[in-house]
């Protein structure tokens, strides 16, 4: 079984973006061919030159909320730190929280964004696992959370970001993430025009990125990591929409490793979600082996999901990815690692770095056929 030093890898730490590029789709493009290892160097708009038409492409439709909420506790005046992760109810919340001796029933006063003290209190009903809190607020937040909530952009990011809209995709529609679906930052109206010119079809999934994206993996079996379960919806009318694409003869693009969560998720459900589809040993040019099967249509569904894709994972829809790099020892980093094959992977990532990619959410991006 993989081992999480397996998926581990040095990178500079100038090679990490700090501000999005002006022109969304002006970032590079590493093309990595799976069969053959092969790898080219391109710009995202030379996407469509990839694509067919009747291919269809399927992205994440999430929003970021402004998840990141400040405060002092009411007694000491110690400085907290809020990132929201789900809402269970209209006044309560699952949360990471940052300060000293946050427990059960210490009342927090929330800032607004301007940094004044507002009569919103935030009481911490439950201590969950680490850092996790179940949060229970005076007011509905949804009523007040644009006037506190700060852009929770990844802690690696350190410099400020002028538009929070550059840190949306120009698709987002339902808000609920914790953090962007960050593959589909590259597309811009003008390129989604261009696809649909181009014969090739659009359709969104939504999966709401929680807790996973913050959390590191901690152990040395990558088995023995636990998933967290994210709420998504595939509607009947996107499923029917990409098993007619798929029937037709188009393949299935995923954008990010959150559609390609929700797509396989839909895949396993179809086949019966815990039956296991006869495994077909493919071996690359390489000599590295990877695993496929034949295509499942993907079935609708509307709940939670807790896949976890790493090396040894079928694949049972997709047929392509778009994705940026990830962090090293990361669950995404698995996930493309099981679709590409865990040496291709690294290598690119190798290649990447001489070639001065730049990587993480505001980096450059892959795509990996």
């Amino acid at each position: 079984m993989p081992r999480i030093e397996d998926f581990n890898y040095h990178l500079p730490p100038g090679r990490i973006a700090q501000q999005p590029l002006e022109q969304r789709d002006s970032s590079r493009l590493l093309v990595l061919h799976r069969s053959t290892g092969q790898i080219e160097h391109k710009t995202f708009t030379d996407l469509l030159n990839y694509l067919r038409p009747g291919d269809i492409v399927v992205a994440n439709d999430s929003r970021v909320i402004p998840a990141r909420l400040f405060g002092r506790k009411q007694r000491s005046g110690g400085r907290v730190e809020i990132l929201l992760l789900e809402e269970l109810s209209e006044r309560r919340w699952v949360a990471l929280v940052g300060g000293k001796r946050l427990k059960a029933g210490v009342e927090i006063e929330l800032d607004y964004l301007d940094g004044r003290p507002t009569d919103i209190v935030a009481t911490i009903d439950h201590d969950l696992e680490g850092s996790l809190r179940e949060i229970q607020f005076n007011v509905p937040l949804s009523e007040v959370l644009e006037k506190l909530g700060h852009t929770p952009l990844p802690p690696y990011i350190h410099q400020k970001l002028g538009d929070a809209e550059r840190y949306q995709t120009v698709y987002a529609r339902y808000r609920g993430s914790s953090a962007a679906p960050t593959a589909g930052l590259h597309f811009t109206p003008e390129l989604l025009i261009r696809l649909r010119e181009t014969g090739i079809l659009f359709e969104t999934i939504t999966l709401h990125v929680g807790l996973d994206t913050f959390k590191p993996v901690e152990v040395e079996r990558v088995e023995d990591h636990t998933i967290h379960s994210e709420w998504a919806l595939l509607t009947p009318e996107a499923a029917r929409r990409i098993n007619e694409a798929k029937v037709a003869g188009g393949r299935l693009i995923a954008v990010g490793t959150t559609s390609v969560r929700v797509l396989e998720t839909a895949a396993l459900r179809s086949a019966g979600i815990t039956g296991s589809l006869v495994d077909i040993s493919h071996r690359d040019e390489s000599g590295e082996t990877y695993s496929i099967c034949p295509w499942r249509p993907v079935a609708a569904f509307e709940g939670r999901t807790d896949l976890f894709i790493y090396p040894g994972y079928r694949y049972r829809a997709v047929d392509a990815m778009i994705t940026n790099f990830h962090l090293p020892r990361s669950t995404l980093l698995m996930l493309v690692a099981a679709f590409a094959g865990k040496l291709k992977i690294l290598e690119a990532y190798q290649v990447a770095i001489q070639e001065k990619y730049r990587f993480y959410s505001f980096g450059d991006a892959m795509l990996l056929l």
